[in-house]
């Protein structure tokens, strides 16, 4: 199957990856980065955002459970190995902590 048909959740699924700061840092100084409650699902807030799905972003802002990636949590990245996941909803990337 062409992966442009694959459903959308399925489809964000297979894209989401594990990434290091160097790599998110020339989008982070973009401020191209959201940083996602590692609470939530990766994937799901990938394909609300895709969807256009105000409602469900509201919610999860409201809960501080999606933002903007803070300077502070950019230099803690960048000094340690963080575990972080990621996923690319063009122009975003989300990005996840994830245990080790």
């Amino acid at each position: 199957m062409d992966e442009t048909q694959l459903p959308l959740h399925t489809h964000l699924n297979l894209e989401t990856a594990p990434i290091q700061w160097p790599e998110l840092e020339r989008f982070f100084a973009r401020g191209r980065v959201i940083q996602v409650d590692s609470a939530l699902d990766l994937v799901a807030v990938a394909t609300a955002l895709a969807k256009d799905d105000t409602d469900y972003f509201s919610a999860c802002l409201d809960k501080q459970q999606i933002q903007h990636l803070s300077n502070e949590t950019a230099k803690r990245w960048a000094q340690h190995d963080e575990h972080l996941w990621a996923v690319v909803v063009a122009p975003w990337v989300l990005v996840q902590e994830r245990e080790a």
